[in-house]
C-alpha cells in the first residue's frame, strides 16, 4: 500500500505494518505491567524505608503509564489488522492512534531517567527485590526507546518530505515550462543523490577513485529509475514475493500439456551433443570454481582446507613474475592447485588484482583436454558487486563482426581489461608458444561467466576454434543479435531457478508489475499473508489458496490495470509524482532486452530424497532457449541454485550418471 504519511511526510512503512511488532511489544508490556502490579501489591505496606515514598510514587505512576501504553498499543494493533494491502480505508484513523502512542514516549523517557537517578542514589536503602525490579524496569524502558529510535531511522524515507513541485490530479501540468523543468530536474537529482549516498555508505570500506564515483552515479540512477514509479513499502514486496511463490508452486503442480512435454524430447543427435557438452562442462566447472580461490575451497572443505593449505602452500610459492595482486600466505594459489589438481608448472599467469571493472583470472594448461584455459572469477567483493550493478547498455563494436549490438557495460569493461592483459602483455602468446596445438577455452561462473562470454566474442576472430563455458551467467548480458552469434562457440549452463540467470532490467520490471498486481488483488490482510507464508517456507505443505479479486475474471480483462494497481503505481508524495511524470516521457527504453549468451543447458531437479544428514538429488539436463529465462521465479532455491558448489554437484551427478549408463 502507499507509504504511511505522518508528520507531513511519507515513511517507508504501511499502516498495516504495526500488527506483528505491535503485538510483540504488547506482549512484553503486558508481562511487564503484571510483574510491576504484583510487585506493588506484595510490597504495598513496606515503603517505609529511606526513599520509599519516592519508590511508591514511581511504581504507581509506572503502572498507570504502562496501562495507557497497553491501551494505545491494543488500539494500534487492532486498527492495523483491518482492511487489506490495497484497501487502507478501515485504517484511516491509525495516524491519530500512532500520534497518541508516540506522545506516551515522552513521559516514559522522563520516568526512565527518574528511575535511573533513583537507582543510582546511595541514600536509598529499600528491599533488594524492589531495587532489582526498578533496575530491570529502567533497562527495559531504555531498550524499547533505543529500538524505537532505530526503527524510526530504518523507515525514514529521505524523499518522503513535501517538495516544491506539487501537481494535483485535476490541475494542468505544464512540464514544458522552464520552471517546471527545473523543479523536475531538482527532484530527479535529489532522488539520485539519496541512492548514491546509500551506495557510498555500503561501500565505505573500499578505496574510492574516479571509476567508483562514476559507478556510484550510474548505479544510483538505475535504482532511482526502477523505484520511481511504485509506492510499495518493503513489507508489501515481501508479501508479494510470498504470494508469487505460492502461486508459482500451484502452477507447477498442475499437469503439463502433452505438447509441452514432447517439445523437450531431443533427437538422438542432439542428445549425444548434450552428453558431450555436459562432460566438458563438468570438467571445466572445476576451473571456474577454482578461480574463487581460498573462500570457495574453505567453504566446500570446512574441516580439512586450512590444514591442507598450511601444509601445501609454502612449498609451492610462485615467483613474483608469475602472479599479480595480493595473495597473502599463498592461500589463493594453494586453493587453485588443490581444486584443479594441476601442477605449478601448468600455470602461465595468475592475477588476483581486484578493483572495479578489473577482476581476477588465471591462465593454465589443461593437459587432460589439451586446452589453454582462461578462468575468470565471479563476484566475491564489493568491487565485483559494483561491476555487476553497472548495468547500463553500451555498443560492442568489433572488426569483422556484423552482429554488433548492446552489451552489459560493467561486464564489458571487465572483459576489456582481461583482453588487454591477455593480448598486450603477451600472455596468450606465451601459452601457445608452450602448447601450440592446444585449443583455447574460456570459463567463468556468475560475473566470471558473463565476462568470459564477452571476452570470447572479443577473441573469436583471432582464435576461431575457441570455446567458452559460462556457468550461471547474468541474464541481461547480450542483445539478441549477439546472443545468436555466440551460439556457435559459447555454452551456458543454468541450474534450476537460478536468480542471476534471469536478472535483467526488463525481467525486474516484469517482477515489479507482478508483485503490484498480486498484492493489489489479494483480499487477505498483510499480516496473514506474512505469517502463513513464513509457515509455508519453513514447514512446507500445500500452497495457500488466497482468494483474490482476480478469481473468475477472463484473461482479456487482465490486460488492463486494475484500480488498486493504479493507486499503488501513482499514489505517492509530490516528489514521487514528479518522478512518475518524468518516467513516462522517456520514449526510448534505457534498458533494452538483453539475453543469455550461447546455447543454453538447463539442469533441473527431477526428484530428491532427504536423509538424516544429507539429501540425494537426481538431476536432468536439456537444451533450452532464452525465452525460458524471461521471467524471475520465486523460490528458496533461487539463490542456492546459483552457488558454484551446487552447479558443480549437478554437473558431476549428470556426468557420473552418464558414465554409469555407458558402462551398462
Amino acid at each position: 500500500m502507499p507509504g504511511l504519511v505522518v508528520f507531513g511526510r511519507r515513511w517507508a512503512i504501511g499502516s498495516d505494518d504495526f500488527v506483528l511488532p505491535g503485538a510483540f511489544e504488547l506482549f512484553v508490556r503486558l508481562v511487564w505491567w503484571i510483574g510491576i502490579l504484583v510487585l506493588y501489591t506484595v510490597h504495598k505496606g513496606q515503603f517505609n524505608c529511606p526513599g520509599g515514598g519516592l519508590l511508591h510514587s514511581y511504581l504507581l505512576v509506572l503502572i498507570l503509564l504502562l496501562a495507557s501504553i497497553i491501551c494505545a498499543l491494543s488500539a494500534l494493533v487492532y486498527i492495523s489488522m483491518q482492511g487489506t494491502i490495497s484497501n487502507p480505508g478501515p485504517r484511516k484513523s491509525l495516524p491519530k492512534v500512532l500520534y497518541t502512542r508516540l506522545l506516551l514516549y515522552f513521559p516514559e523517557f522522563i520516568w526512565a531517567v527518574l528511575g535511573a537517578v533513583w537507582v543510582s542514589d546511595s541514600s536509598v536503602h529499600c528491599e533488594k527485590t524492589v531495587i532489582n525490579a526498578i533496575i530491570w524496569t529502567v533497562i527495559a524502558s531504555w531498550v524499547i526507546i533505543v529500538f524505537t529510535i532505530i526503527g524510526v531511522l530504518i523507515v525514514f524515507d529521505p524523499l518522503g518530505g513535501k517538495k516544491t513541485l506539487h501537481l494535483t490530479d485535476g490541475g494542468s501540468r505544464n512540464l514544458e515550462s522552464s520552471h517546471s523543468g527545473q523543479l523536475l530536474y531538482n527532484v530527479k537529482s535529489s532522488a539520485t543523490r539519496v541512492w548514491e549516498k546509500r551506495i557510498r555508505l555500503l561501500c565505505c570500506c573500499i578505496v574510492q577513485d574516479d571509476d567508483h564515483r562514476v559507478a556510484f552515479t550510474s548505479i544510483a540512477e538505475l535504482f532511482r529509475t526502477y523505484f520511481s514509479d511504485t509506492d510499495l513499502v518493503p513489507s508489501d514486496i515481501a508479501a508479494g514475493l510470498i504470494l508469487l511463490h505460492q502461486e508459482q508452486d500451484k502452477m507447477e503442480s498442475c499437469p503439463k500439456e502433452p505438447e509441452e512435454v514432447l517439445c523437450h524430447s531431443p533427437s538422438s543427435l542432439v542428445a549425444d551433443d548434450l552428453d558431450v557438452e555436459l562432460e566438458n562442462a563438468a570438467h571445466y566447472m572445476l576451473f571456474a570454481a577454482a578461480a574463487y580461490g581460498w573462500p570457495y575451497y574453505i567453504y566446500t572443505n570446512p574441516f580439512t582446507a586450512l590444514c591442507k593449505l598450511k601444509g601445501d602452500c609454502c612449498g609451492n610459492r610462485p615467483t613474483d613474475s608469475d602472479i599479480t595482486g595480493s595473495d597473502r600466505h599463498n592461500f589463493h594459489f594453494g586453493s587453485i592447485l588443490n581444486i584443479t589438481g594441476l601442477q605449478y608448472r601448468d600455470f602461465i599467469h595468475i592475477s588476483f588484482h581486484n578493483k572495479i571493472y578489473e577482476i581476477p583470472f588465471f591462465v593454465a594448461l589443461d593437459h587432460k583436454k589439451e586446452a589453454i584455459v582462461v578462468a575468470v572469477r565471479g563476484t566475491l567483493s564489493f568491487e565485483d558487486i559494483l561491476t555487476d550493478l553497472s548495468a547500463d547498455c553500451e555498443d560492442l563494436t568489433l572488426e569483422d563482426v556484423l552482429e554488433n549490438g548492446f552489451v552489459h557495460k560493467g561486464i564489458t569493461q571487465a572483459a576489456t581489461y582481461i583482453y588487454r592483459k591477455l593480448i598486450n602483455d603477451g600472455i596468450l602468446n606465451q601459452a601457445f608458444t608452450i602448447a601450440p596445438e592446444y585449443k583455447l577455452v574460456i570459463v567463468g561462473h556468475s560475473l566470471g561467466g558473463g565476462t568470459a562470454s564477452i571476452l570470447a566474442i572479443m577473441l573469436r576472430n583471432s582464435f576461431p576454434t575457441l570455446k567458452c563455458y559460462a556457468f550461471s551467467p547474468p541474464g541481461g548480458l547480450l542483445s539478441k543479435s549477439l546472443a545468436d552469434y555466440t551460439k556457435h562457440f559459447i555454452v551456458s549452463v543454468i541450474v534450476g531457478k537460478d536468480l542471476v540467470a534471469r536478472l535483467s532490467m526488463p525481467n525486474m520490471e516484469d517482477l515489479k508489475r507482478r508483485i503490484v498486481r498480486i498484492v493489489a488483488n489479494c483480499n487477505r490482510p498483510k499480516y496473514q499473508i506474512l505469517l502463513r507464508g513464513c509457515w509455508y517456507e519453513v514447514f512446507g505443505g500445500d500452497p495457500d489458496d488466497f482468494p483474490t479479486e482476480l478469481d473468475g475474471r477472463n484473461q482479456e480483462a487482465l490486460s488492463q490495470p486494475l484500480l488498486a494497481e493504479e493507486s499503488l503505481m501513482v499514489h505517492r508524495s509530490p516528489s514521487y509524482n514528479a518522478l512518475e511524470d518524468e518516467s513516462h516521457q522517456n520514449s526510448p527504453p534505457q534498458y533494452p532486452h538483453l539475453y543469455l549468451p550461447g546455447k543454453i543447458i538447463h539442469i533441473v531437479e527431477e526428484s530428491s530424497s532427504r536423509r538424516l544428514c544429507s539429501s540425494d538429488i537426481k538431476y536432468a539436463a536439456r537444451w533450452s532457449n532464452e525465452t525460458v529465462f524471461s521471467s524471475i521465479l520465486i523460490s528458496p532455491k533461487m539463490i542456492t541454485d546459483h552457488m558454484p558448489d551446487v552447479v558443480l554437484k549437478a554437473l558431476n551427478s549428470l556426468s557420473q550418471e552418464q558414465g554409469e549408463c555407458l558402462s551398462c
